[in-house]
């Protein structure tokens, strides 16, 4: 059901049970496919600053939120690197498509990551189609797809971190669908099964599995040292079937496109012109407004705003000093209306 869901030839699933084994997961299936064939020196993984691929080792270390990282940095993976963050404040607002920039957020990655390590030592390079936990960065238009044609000329793969814009966020099946661009795996979880049940899993392209199932070994000789214990989980398998069939079934990736025009529209006629919002971004059924930082204080006026809504029975994620609102697929527009409103009032009383 999954691999039918996915692009291109992404045919082949490896279960876990969450988006921070997912990301393991991937990393070790890059560094296993590249021995496979011959080129086991490619061990380097590019990440990107603020993205986010769940609390393990190697997640944590191709991560790029400091918080995140600063207690075990003595533990991380080595020969890692970051892109920059894809994030251009002089256009920082959008609704509904990629912003254009006048930064080229990839110049560094050809002209000193990959010429500093050479591109010939690198395994993957992971990143979420859009940054979410950071607080909602949307990605500059055309970036993923020259990302992709950097992986392919220099036989790189690209991992896309879908935990959050796989199964319907974006109104497509996943944000790999959205942007047009294939990865060679894409990491997904918690939407799989409702976020009820632990479930996560790596979608594979062909060539993955291929490279290493398809060797002169014996029958008896296991290809792919790695799993988890419980790794497609009876029960968490049929929740997922379920989410699954009700996704179809109520045509809920289509309703969250279109409830996150409504979400969208909402947040950049009432954000736009209050005290203290620098920026407002939209795409999916996702928002987020960024509040200037208090000097000395960074992410503390989100920090009581998050309180304060959520006193008045409305839930907002702070990150930083930005505040999102990702509701569910089966959102009413009265409910938007009431989170909307509800987190205006409050960054008008924090002012």
């Amino acid at each position: 059901m999954i691999a039918g869901m996915a692009p291109g030839d992404l045919n082949k699933v490896l279960f876990c049970n969450s988006g921070s084994e997912a990301a393991d997961t991937s990393l070790k299936v890059a560094l296993a496919y590249h021995r496979a064939r011959g080129e086991g020196h490619r061990n380097i993984f590019i990440g990107r600053e603020k993205g986010y691929h769940g609390v393990g080792f190697g997640g944590m270390s191709v991560g790029g939120i400091p918080a995140n990282r600063k207690v075990f940095g003595t533990s991380l993976l080595p020969r890692v690197d970051h892109l920059r963050f894809a994030h251009d404040p002089a256009n920082a607002y959008y609704n509904g498509v990629e912003p254009q920039s006048n930064e080229d957020f990839l110049l560094e990655l050809e002209n000193r990551i990959l010429p500093l390590h050479d591109a010939s030592n690198v395994a993957a390079i992971i990143v979420e189609p859009v940054a979410g936990s950071a607080g909602w960065y949307v990605p500059p238009q055309g970036y993923l797809k020259r990302l992709r044609e950097i992986c392919d000329k220099h036989g790189i793969l690209l991992i896309f971190d879908e935990v959050i814009t796989g199964f319907g966020r974006l109104g497509t099946n996943f944000g790999a669908d959205f942007y047009g661009v294939v990865p060679d795996m894409l990491n997904f979880a918690k939407a799989v099964t409702n976020g009820v049940i632990p479930l996560g899993g790596v979608i594979c392209r062909d060539k993955l599995y291929d490279a290493m199932m398809k060797t002169e070994a014996p029958e008896h000789v296991i290809e792919f040292f790695h799993g988890y214990t419980y790794s497609g989980h009876p029960v968490a398998c049929a929740a997922a079937i379920a989410t699954l069939n009700l996704f179809k079934q109520d045509n809920l990736f289509q309703r969250a496109g279109e409830m996150g025009k409504v979400l969208g529209d909402a947040f950049h006629s009432t954000f736009k012109g209050l005290p203290n919002v620098v920026g407002i971004r939209s795409l999916g059924l996702a928002a987020a407004v960024e509040l200037a930082p208090i000097a000395g204080s960074p992410g503390k006026r989100a920090y009581d705003i998050f309180v304060d809504c959520f006193k008045k029975g409305a839930l907002v994620r702070p990150a930083g000093d930005v505040l999102v609102i990702a509701p569910p697929y089966i959102v009413e527009k009265s409910h938007i209306d009431t989170l909307v409103n509800t987190l205006a009032d409050s960054v008008k009383a924090h002012a």
